[in-house]
């Protein structure tokens, strides 16, 4: 289960990548795939915003897959993984739709 866990550090890390490159942006980031960043009151503290999101997402995420060293294959432990991801995912874009109505113009 160790290439299961390296392979989960590799998209966290992913993660940390893009929350580094949203922080580095000069100007307003869009957080979803194909959708135009919105008009925001202060960019630099938008994307620093944001960029916490990410990084926080990461972080968790990389947690989540800590059971990946412990557990044999086909655990049902692992349906407690995929919940916390799918949570993690829900708290990410409620996280995001409150940053952005904060933000926008």
């Amino acid at each position: 289960m160790v290439i299961g866990f390296v392979i989960w550090s590799i998209v966290a890390l992913a993660f940390v990548v893009i929350a580094i490159s949203t922080y580095r942006a000069e100007e307003a980031v869009g957080f979803f795939t194909f959708v135009k960043p919105p008009m925001v009151k202060d960019i630099k503290k938008y994307n620093k915003a944001v960029s916490v999101l990410w990084l926080v997402f990461a972080i968790a995420l990389e947690v989540i897959g800590i059971p990946f060293l412990f557990l044999k294959q086909n655990s049902p432990l692992f349906f407690v993984m995929i919940i916390g991801v799918v949570a993690l995912v829900i708290g990410l874009m409620i996280a995001y739709v409150r940053l952005e109505a904060k933000e926008k113009i």
